[in-house]
C-alpha cells in the first residue's frame, strides 16, 4: 500500500521576503522529494489575521502546523518521510 503524498501548505503574506524564501526552498526541495505545495495569504483574511499576525510564514504538513518564519531543510525531509 502506497503512502498518501504530504500536503505542503504555506500560509503567506505578500511581499514578505521570508515567506518568499520559505517557498523557494520548499520548491527546490519539491524536486526530490515528493509532496503537494500550495500557498495562501493572511492579507484580508481576517481571521488568518488573527491567528498568525506576524508569524507568517506558517508552514504546516498534512493540517499541522510544522514550522515558523523559516524552512531547516532536513527537519522538513524527516516530517514528510514520517
Amino acid at each position: 500500500m502506497s503512502r498518501p503524498i504530504p500536503q505542503v501548505h504555506v500560509i503567506s503574506r505578500k511581499g514578505c521576503h521570508l515567506c518568499e524564501n520559505v517557498i523557494s526552498t520548499l520548491a527546490g526541495l519539491n524536486a526530490s522529494a515528493e509532496f503537494d505545495l500550495s500557498e495562501s495569504f493572511i492579507d484580508g483574511d481576517p481571521e488568518l489575521e488573527h491567528r498568525y499576525g506576524e508569524q507568517v510564514p506558517v508552514i504546516t504538513i498534512d493540517g499541522k502546523v510544522h514550522d515558523f518564519y523559516r524552512v531547516d531543510p532536513d527537519r522538513f525531509l524527516r516530517a514528510i518521510s514520517k
